[in-house]
């Protein structure tokens, strides 16, 4: 190394001192730096232009640690490549505008998070794109609406009705339609459900939820073919949104997890909503685990065997009120945003996650005054019925 002045040392032995390291570690390593250093101005716009491999920055240019991230979670969901975000709401942004331009239209299901609702009816319009709602529960519907469309867009089980998609019937309809068929999975996750395998070329995540699972990030992802991930990530290059690596590393650590917490979370769902719907003060539970449930047999071909998801929701009578005081009265559950983390949480959808729904529109499409959206952590299932008959016992 020329120079021995003593910031140009402090700045340059670090760089000079990585070991070469022969044993592979147990964790995949955080390459916590933005950018990367070239032996010359070919290499580096080689690597820019995807010419040879390599690493030139953190805005899409790609990562080790999120390259071993996006490779697994791939993995998972059978398909062959990925890419990461930095919120499942970037993901579904990114898949958007990499499928439709000015001028377009689009198909979506009615039944939507709230922040993918304002996406759909705030935001893309405002580049010209025409988004058409339809029924995901109505084929024919869906089939009258496809021709012509950019993409199609629904969520595997719906939030926080916990409605399911027959994907098997909707991916073949934008198959016979020529449509790219676009799924959130973020409830059901890749251990529950793969909708590669029923038609859908896109699978997107809020990695923040089941995938990472600790409530300590937030990220997403598009799990795609090889060619589409190149559309999508030049969404990404130039609006922004990757994956940076730290997230990455988390994600990493989340996953490793991810069958056992789904097991344990979709125990205490079951256990919750059969407690639930015997309870007289409770007017509807909405569980597609509970042979009540319009989507129970669908839910039992479409899910992993003997699992119905980690999420439900409920109403309570009375409204509002009630509803309130049954969550403040809770003590081992909390209220909160976001799901699929180690704590159980719950919230009130009408007030938060599905408050940029207009209220005529929101009570006609089911989500009640009452409604309590309920995502079980992977406390001791006992304790959660007492916690929950507790609160119950405060109405």
């Amino acid at each position: 190394m020329s120079g021995d002045g003593f910031t140009t040392r402090a700045v340059h032995a670090t760089g000079e001192g990585l070991a070469s390291v022969r044993q592979a570690p147990a964790s995949v390593p955080i390459y916590q730096t933005s950018t990367w250093r070239f032996s010359d101005g070919d290499e580096f716009v080689d690597v820019l232009n995807g010419a040879r491999a390599g690493y030139a920055y953190g805005r899409g240019y790609g990562n080790p640690t999120v390259d071993a991230f996006e490779s697994v979670l791939a993995s998972l969901e059978g398909t062959e490549a990925a890419f990461a975000f930095s919120s499942g709401m970037s993901a579904i942004h990114a898949v958007c505008v990499a499928l439709a331009k000015s001028g377009d239209r689009i198909v979506v299901s009615r039944e939507l998070y709230g922040g993918t609702y304002s996406l759909f009816k705030s935001v893309l319009p405002r580049y010209g794109i025409v988004v058409e709602t339809v029924d995901p529960h109505d084929p024919e519907a869906v089939r009258r609406a496809l021709p012509g469309a950019a993409l199609f867009y629904c969520e595997t089980i719906a939030n926080p009705l916990c409605t399911v998609a027959d994907l098997a019937v909707l991916g073949a309809a934008c198959r016979d339609a020529g449509v790219p068929a676009v799924v959130d999975n973020t409830f059901a996750s890749p251990y529950l459900c793969n909708p590669v395998d029923h038609g859908f070329g896109y699978v997107v995540h809020s990695v923040t939820k089941m995938i990472a699972g600790h409530s300590d990030l937030v990220a997403g992802a598009v799990c795609c073919t090889a060619s589409t991930r190149d559309a999508v990530r030049r969404v990404a290059l130039d609006t922004g949104g990757a994956m940076p690596p730290f997230e990455a590393w988390l994600c990493l650590r989340g996953v490793e997890t991810l069958e056992l917490r789904m097991e344990r979370m979709c125990a205490s769902a079951m256990a919750l909503a059969e407690m639930l719907a015997g309870r007289p003060d409770v007017s509807a539970v909405h569980y597609p685990g509970l042979e009540a449930h319009p989507h129970h047999e669908r839910a039992a071909k479409l899910l992993r065997p003997g699992l119905f998801g980690s999420m439900f929701s409920f109403e309570i009578e009375g409204g509002v009120e009630p509803a309130a005081r049954w969550c403040e009265a809770l003590e081992v559950a909390w209220i909160g945003a976001s799901l699929g983390g180690t704590h159980t949480l719950v919230c009130h959808p009408a007030s938060t996650t599905h408050r940029q729904i207009a209220v005529e529109e929101r009570r006609a499409s089911g989500l009640s005054d009452g409604l309590i959206r309920v995502s079980p952590g992977i406390e001791n299932t006992l304790d959660l019925l007492a916690d929950f008959e507790s609160a119950l016992g405060a109405l």
